[in-house]
């Protein structure tokens, strides 16, 4: 299970791929979308512990800057690039969404790979997580409500389903059945992980025909927008005068967004094609954090002040 969750990367690559060719069998399970990203989040929850609570409570200055920098700087970077690159309603608003969306769990994998601080990437994501169900469909409303109706209401409720109550049944199984639980643990991300990959497979299948034509424009707008949160995500960790493990969990962090979450919601509420932006994201934000990751590990910084 630690092998398989460890080479995420690989797996969407290689599921994507076969999605390509072979849509069929991820196209029969589209009905089951939701419920499948509710089990990403159940996975996600029973890797989570008090102490992870704690640790917010314990330094809520560092992780309220985060999560301000996670909600500015790539949604409105996405509104901004959507705009520059000229994008149709459709693939704009799904831009803006990838952009509004929490933090992803993989980062903090990313963050342990990379001999940043681990724990406040855990801290970051988990607020950010906690606050995307009024967050992402209100940003995505507020910056997206021009070019295509926004189901604000029904989204905030989807989020709570998908995201909010899996997220503290995980978390609430792990802390009940701890002994249980932690035998099992290394099942609880590979859950995650599964269900990650085949939503950007269902995106890949959904969009077979579409992919030839929209490829081009839709992979350098969210190679740009990857690209921008990493660096922007370091900057604040500069200017904040933040060590330099704290400043790489924020790159990370911020230039990683559940685009699952994204492309979820945008094949359940605007349709196939919205959806491309958020599983093209994660295709790179995944490469690229794994780049730097890996440069990272080589060069190890200073130790965190807890």
């Amino acid at each position: 299970m630690s092998f398989y969750t460890k080479y995420f990367a690989v797996w969407v690559v290689v599921f994507g791929v076969t999605a390509y060719f072979y849509p069929a069998p991820f196209e029969a399970l589209d009905n089951y979308k939701k419920l499948f990203f509710a089990l990403t989040m159940f996975g996600i929850g029973a890797v989570l512990e008090v102490d992870d609570f704690k640790r917010i409570a314990n330094r809520p200055a560092v992780v309220l800057t985060g999560c301000c920098a996670q909600f500015t700087i790539m949604p409105f970077g996405a509104f901004l690039l959507a705009k520059a690159f000229a994008l149709p309603a459709e693939l704009s608003v799904g831009l803006i969404l990838t952009g509004a969306a929490p933090g992803a769990m993989a980062s903090n994998v990313m963050s342990y790979i990379a001999k940043a601080d681990t724990a406040y990437s855990v801290s970051l994501t988990t607020v950010s997580t906690l606050l995307c169900p009024l967050l992402t469909p209100g940003l995505t409303f507020l910056l997206a409500g021009s070019l295509l109706p926004v189901p604000f209401r029904n989204m905030v409720f989807d989020v709570v389903f998908m995201v909010i109550l899996p997220l503290f049944v995980g978390f609430g199984v792990r802390h009940f059945f701890k002994k249980e639980a932690e035998a099992i643990l290394p099942v609880f991300p590979a859950i995650s992980v599964t269900f990650i990959i085949f939503i950007c497979s269902l995106v890949i299948a959904l969009n077979r025909e579409r992919l030839a034509e929209l490829t081009g424009v839709v992979l350098a707008a969210a190679v740009v927008l990857n690209i921008y949160g990493m660096l922007a995500g370091y900057g604040v960790g500069s200017a904040f005068r933040m060590d330099t493990r704290r400043r790489r969990t924020l790159s990370i962090e911020i230039g990683m967004q559940n685009a699952g979450l994204g492309a979820t919601l945008a094949l359940e509420h605007f349709g196939k094609k919205t959806a491309l932006p958020a599983a093209i994201f994660v295709f790179i934000c995944i490469i690229t954090a794994s780049i730097m990751a890996e440069l990272w590990q080589k060069r190890p910084a200073e130790p965190v002040a807890q």
